[in-house]
């Protein structure tokens, strides 16, 4: 499967003076055939022309819708290699980054009420094996009260 390139650029607004260029059409078939052939010298293929609408300002405040022709051209795409990258997309206009920080270190996180490694050792009560009672039996479940 193909891959393409496309670039689009505004179509001549004037045409050029050729001695066999009678008419403004023949002017302008000039200036558009030098554009055609300016980018197909650079590997680039003729698609189509457009008429597209561009809002543009007039004025302080205002707006207007101004139309442009623009010539679409395409050129395959070499797929890359394993060895290679695909090309990634750039932004028209690069976005303005700040400059990067040293990531800020974690804040100290409050302990829960959780019994200290010395409140577990009750004196004088262990099993056999040696550990606390604490450590042999968990916690009873917490209930509510019963209500009689």
């Amino acid at each position: 499967m193909s891959q393409f390139e496309y670039s689009v650029i505004p179509a001549p607004l004037r045409g050029e003076k050729a001695k066999d260029a009678k008419t403004p059409a023949d002017r302008y078939s000039v200036a558009l055939t030098a554009e055609l052939n300016r980018m197909a010298r650079d590997g680039w293929e003729y698609v189509r022309a457009d008429v597209l609408p561009s809002e543009e300002r007039s004025g302080l405040t205002g707006r207007s819708t101004v139309y442009h022709n623009l010539l679409v051209f395409r050129r395959t795409v070499l797929a890359p290699t394993a060895g290679t990258m695909a090309r990634q997309p750039q932004p028209e206009y690069p976005a303005a980054a700040s400059p990067a920080r040293a990531p800020e270190p974690m804040p100290d996180l409050p302990r829960a009420a959780a019994p200290k490694p010395s409140d577990q050792i009750v004196a004088g009560n262990t099993t056999d094996a040696g550990a606390t009672m604490d450590e042999a039996t968990p916690p009873a479940p917490r209930t509510a009260p019963s209500q009689v």
